[in-house]
């Protein structure tokens, strides 16, 4: 090489590699960050959440305690910060349903449908599993703010959702969506009792049938909706 071809060639080396470090860094990282979180999850589902400690998550999931608690700091922020995974993750599987659909009744039934199935499947789940219920350990995962950020979150886009379809004339314009989103909300509760998808699937046909156009805003259909 020459050494303007070696200095090009020392100076990509140094751009690169430690990019390449930095990502496999955190690459690891959050490889640990979650395997934290599963094995303290599972250990609290199957054992119950007084019986786990730092020194079994330790043991459990093979990390060393000292890079535990450099990740957290007691066990109640791993299950915390587990809970907020898991509610994110639905949030972003209702986001997916709703930008897969077409038209807005059809983005709208999307996300009523994807929010009843995973309430149904979680729910369900615990029916199977009786020894997955644990009072202490669903009172923690509760406490923090960020379920209540998340049921925001939820009401806003199903509100937002009504709107959209009732500007199109394809929903009820005679009560404000934000009331409608709370009723929907409060419907797809009955997903949980349900024995089959099936079920789910009629319960969320039912439940659009009540957000249809009543006689009333048909026949008011051109002066739009009363909120707008």
């Amino acid at each position: 090489l020459s050494l303007s071809n070696q200095r090009v060639s020392n100076g990509l080396y140094t751009c690169v590699v430690p990019r390449l470090w930095t990502e496999t860094i955190e690459t690891h990282r959050r490889e640990v960050h979650d395997a934290i979180l599963d094995g303290t999850a599972e250990l609290a589902a199957k054992h119950g959440l007084l019986s786990v400690t730092m020194s079994r998550i330790a043991e459990e999931t093979g990390i060393g305690r000292a890079t535990l608690y450099k990740y957290f700091s007691d066990v109640e922020s791993i299950l915390l910060a587990w809970h907020e995974r898991e509610i994110t993750g639905h949030l972003e599987h209702l986001s997916q349903a709703r930008d897969a659909a077409d038209d807005p009744r059809s983005r709208l039934k999307a996300v009523l449908e994807a929010y009843a199935f995973i309430d149904h499947e979680h729910h369900g789940s615990e029916r199977r599993h009786r020894h997955l219920q644990d009072p202490a350990l669903s009172a923690l995962l509760h406490r923090g703010g960020h379920v209540a950020r998340a049921h925001r979150q939820l009401s806003a886009m199903i509100r937002d959702l009504i709107s959209e379809a009732a500007r199109t004339g394809s929903v009820r314009g005679d009560v404000s969506p934000a009331e409608l989103a709370n009723y929907c909300l409060s419907a797809l509760e009955a997903a949980r009792t349900l024995p089959s998808k099936a079920a789910v699937r009629r319960l969320v046909n039912v439940t659009l049938d009540g957000l249809g156009p009543s006689r009333g805003s048909r026949r008011r259909k051109n002066a739009g909706p009363w909120y707008s």
